[in-house]
């Protein structure tokens, strides 16, 4: 009777759920309001021809839970456990070490209560998790559901406005004042740093070493000069190969969502794993252990290199990055983090050029391999070169850990902090280059050398630069550092207390507010797309932003709005929702970055940052936006030529 109750409360008063997967277990629920913030789901479904569902069986290690109801909404949570009914039956499972446990072979019931704290959405989502199981087979059966709640709070819809119909950034009311966007410089500055980073990985002792082992294998096996310059050119091309195009997965995650790449660079997981590796990295260089691939992968490919063909000679290379990996890994990291935000084409431009760099001493101690007498011999400078690759390391793993704290507004590492440790790291790397402080595989009484001497001049005076950048004076502003320590409104004394903080927006993360006090003041907007873990956004603010003429032309002419498209924090549940873009793919806007990137990608059609774009209370598009633009006197030009098209239009 229970049951035929049930399901006629269900047929008749549910709000049927929509599936998120091809579930065998096909679940009908429904839902109904107990009291202010307390809700109950009740559940019926019928086990599969062929199949059973296992019940929740207390006694039996993996079944303690076997059907669950989760949610996806952080601030519910279920208030008793759950409740299931039907007809059970006692089976001996394989699957659980012949175990008996008790499993529905026809209809099963479930009912479970849960609470909101906080504001009551319109709907919630989730899902209903069980366990099928027949002779040989286990499943998880898993059906999403989408359910209203009884006096939960609609979306505001202004506030989730993405889309302005009157932005078109094509064609701007003036073209004046448009600030030069050289692409192409920006990928040639990158692929000249992936340029250096290929050097620095040819000096450590993991590829140093390899230059004229390998040249002299091409010589010696090769049965004419001819010959082996051929195979020294087809070996440094395909090394240049295999890194340029490992950017390709890249492009194609690109195609399919454009602010991707903003979301892989700023994610805080990400970030927090990479600060672990790097540290990890840091104490391998420091020689206190060796990382290396498995021997069984370097020793496949190295195996294919003793072919003698164009296929051998590839393997060849791929040999070399493999067994390269320990040292060039740390590079390859920072390389990968620190050109992500700028899509996938400064991603390949930077692979491009460490590929290059470890590519073409190759090739060209093959074509003259009288050089090679001229080439350093290996010895203890290498491995000094390695531990300074420790300390920058570390250095780099406390920016990764930089990133997450400021997404997440941990306040773990205040700019002052941040300083602080950087501080400590390159005082111990002045100590070590002077001899004082011994690492791994040093000795007492070693001799320090010239170059070593003249670095370790130069970690001191780096050293000396940073001090003031932990104070609140004026002299706290490290610009060659400019975006690498976390920004001045992330201060231990406090924004009001630094000098040069800069500019501060009138409004952050509310477009809607900044359209309203634009038509109450008679000002145009200027929207800055930034983010908490943007370089060139720290840059823009610290070198551009802090010029006097800047500064006071923004405060008095413009409503400034900062949008963060990296915020991880949630939104208030009543702006949450799911948007579908121009190009019909349904995204869910749950937090502040969610909704910014959204907002920008649609509207001005780009994912990077900064973006700069001025709009009038109409919200037409004034001049071109504009990205990254250190020169002051440009940056001013354009916005000139944004307030006097906004005159004009009035």
């Amino acid at each position: 009777m229970k049951k035929v109750l049930l399901s006629v409360v269900v047929l008749l008063t549910a709000v049927v759920a929509f599936a998120q997967t091809d579930s065998l277990l096909k679940w009908q629920i429904a839902i109904k309001h107990i009291s202010d913030s307390t809700y109950e789901i009740t559940a019926i479904a019928k086990a599969p021809e062929g199949w059973s569902v296992y019940a929740i069986n207390p006694s039996v290690a993996g079944l303690e839970e076997a059907i669950t109801v989760t949610y996806d909404y952080e601030n519910a949570a279920n208030t008793a456990s759950i409740n299931a009914a039907g007809k059970t039956q006692s089976i001996t499972d394989p699957t659980f070490d012949n175990k008996p446990v008790d499993v529905y072979n026809e209809t099963v019931n479930i009912t479970q209560r849960f609470a909101i704290s906080g504001t009551i959405p319109a709907e919630i989502k989730g899902r209903i998790v069980a366990y099928l199981g027949r002779p040989g087979e286990f499943q998880t059966a898993e059906q999403g559901f989408t359910l209203p709640l009884e006096g939960g709070k609609r979306a505001d819809a202004n506030a989730n406005r993405i889309l302005i119909t009157n932005a078109d950034t094509a064609n701007p009311l003036s073209n004046c004042g448009e600030a030069k966007k050289d692409e192409s410089g920006s990928l040639l500055t990158v692929f000249f740093l992936g340029l250096a980073g290929g050097l620095i990985a040819l000096l450590t002792p993991c590829v140093f070493p390899m230059i004229p082992v390998t040249v002299s294998f091409f010589t010696k096996r090769s049965g004419s000069r001819k010959q082996a310059v051929k195979n020294g050119v087809l070996y440094g091309l395909f090394i240049f190969l295999i890194y340029t195009l490992a950017s390709i997965p890249f492009h194609i995650l690109g195609n399919v969502q454009p602010e991707i790449f903003n979301n892989i660079s700023t994610n805080v997981w990400l970030n927090v794993v990479f600060f672990v590796i790097f540290i990890f990295f840091a104490i391998s260089f420091f020689g206190f252990f060796e990382i290396t691939l498995p021997s069984s992968i370097a020793g496949k490919a190295d195996a294919k290199g003793s072919l003698g063909s164009i296929g051998g000679i590839f393997f060849m290379a791929l040999t070399l990055a493999i067994v390269s990996f320990s040292c060039t890994g740390p590079i390859l990291g920072s390389l990968l983090v620190g050109s992500l935000s700028g899509g996938a084409w400064e991603l390949t431009a930077g692979l491009a050029g460490f590929g290059l760099a470890l590519a073409l001493p190759f090739a060209l101690f093959a074509i003259f391999p009288h050089w090679l007498q001229s080439l350093p011999k290996s010895g203890g400078w290498l491995d000094t070169v390695k531990k300074v690759l420790a300390f920058a390391e570390l250095g780099l793993a406390l920016k990764f850990l930089s990133n997450a704290d400021l997404v997440m507004h941990w306040e773990l590492l205040k700019r002052e902090v941040f300083i602080g440790l950087w501080i400590i790291i390159s005082l111990c790397l002045t100590l070590y280059l002077f001899g004082v402080i011994r690492l791994p595989h040093d000795y007492k009484g070693m001799k320090i050398g010239k170059g070593r001497k003249v670095a370790g001049v130069v970690a001191m005076l780096f050293t000396l630069y940073l001090i003031p950048g932990v104070t609140s004076s004026e002299y706290a502003n490290l610009k060659l550092l400019s975006g690498f320590p976390p920004p001045f409104s992330y201060s231990v004394y406090g924004r009001e207390n630094v000098h040069n903080k800069g500019l501060e927006a009138t409004v952050v993360n509310d477009y809607g507010k900044a359209l309203q006090l634009s038509k109450e003041q008679d000002k145009p907007i200027m929207i800055d797309f930034t983010g908490w873990a943007c370089v060139n956004c720290r840059k823009m603010e610290e070198n551009v932003w802090t010029d006097p003429a800047v500064k006071q032309y923004i405060e008095k002419n413009f409503i400034l709005v900062s949008l963060y498209v990296d915020d991880r924090a949630k939104l208030p549940v009543e702006q949450r929702f799911t948007y579908t873009t121009k190009t019909g793919f349904a995204k869910e806007i749950e937090t502040i970055g969610d909704k910014w990137a959204t907002f920008q990608q649609e509207n001005f059609v780009q994912a990077s940052q900064p973006l700069y774009v001025l709009l009038n209370g109409k919200e037409q598009v004034l001049n071109m936006p504009v990205g990254y633009t250190p020169d002051a006197e440009e940056y001013l030009a354009w916005l000139k030529c944004g307030k006097e098209t906004f005159d004009k239009n009035r």
